[in-house]
Parts: structure tokens; C-alpha cells; sequence
């Protein structure tokens, strides 16, 4: 597993997170993100054969609580980042 990122895998990353990054940023990023595939990397290399798999690391149990009416944000605060909309409603696109 290569730990290194390319410039234009560093650039899919950012357009996918809808971040514009300068140069620096690019750069000082994809060592960032090199130096976290390089940390998994290291974990790959565990035997985990006898460990079971779980969800959480430690013990949880849900707490429930009633459902209260509560206020919610305006409709023109809750689209403002949207990437689309028709004043009304997110605009996604259509999967078939």
C-alpha cells in the first residue's frame, strides 16, 4: 500500500470535500493525509486473526429520551450551503 498521494489524488479528495486549496495547501495536505495512510499501514500489519470484531471499542448502550418539539433552522439557513436548490428544497442529483 502506497502511502504517498498524488497531487491529483490530493485534488479529487479536496473536490469531493468541496474545499478550494491553494497550492500550499495541496502540498502540506497530502503529506498530512500520507502520514495517516502510513499510521494504517502500520496497523495492517497486526494479526488480528483472534481478535472479534466489534463495533465500538468499548461497552455502549443507547439512552433514549423522548422526542421534543423543539424549533428548527429557518429554510433559508438550512439551504444557504447547499451546492443546489430551488429555494425550496436540496437539489440532488437522480440515481437509477
Amino acid at each position: 500500500m502506497s502511502t504517498q498521494l498524488t497531487q491529483d489524488e490530493v485534488l479529487k479528495v479536496a473536490s469531493l470535500s468541496r474545499l478550494k486549496l491553494s497550492e500550499t495547501e495541496v502540498t502540506a495536505l497530502g503529506e498530512q493525509m500520507g502520514s495517516v495512510l502510513k499510521y494504517i499501514a502500520m496497523l495492517d500489519e497486526l494479526d488480528t486473526a483472534d481478535i472479534e470484531p466489534m463495533a465500538h471499542a468499548i461497552e455502549i448502550s443507547n439512552v433514549f429520551r423522548d422526542d421534543q418539539l423543539q424549533k428548527s433552522l429557518p429554510r433559508e439557513q438550512a439551504l444557504s450551503n447547499a451546492p443546489q436548490t430551488d429555494g425550496n428544497y436540496f437539489l440532488v442529483p437522480a440515481i437509477l
